[in-house]
């Protein structure tokens, strides 16, 4: 799996700390993943044909030969 580094705001992070309260998920990656999912979804549902090309991009990227992390919960935990 690709990994993506991403720069947050405090208030960026108060939302998606309350989105996996709700959800009930469990790592920041996994809510992450389910908003954009959601987003496209709703983009592709308001806008016919308009996102149909990025449908699947990031899954055709290549994997990084030596990620820093070996999982999400390893790049999230505590040390």
């Amino acid at each position: 799996m690709s990994q993506i580094n991403l720069h947050t705001t405090p208030a960026f992070e108060r939302a998606l700390a309350r989105l996996m309260k709700v959800r009930k998920i469990a790592t920041k990656s996994e809510a992450i993943r389910l908003a954009v999912e959601e987003l496209a979804a709703r983009e592709v549902r308001r806008r016919p044909g308009r996102f149909r090309g990025w449908l699947g991009q990031a899954t055709r990227a290549p994997e990084n030969p030596a990620p820093r992390f070996r999982s999400d919960d390893d790049l999230w935990g505590e040390g």
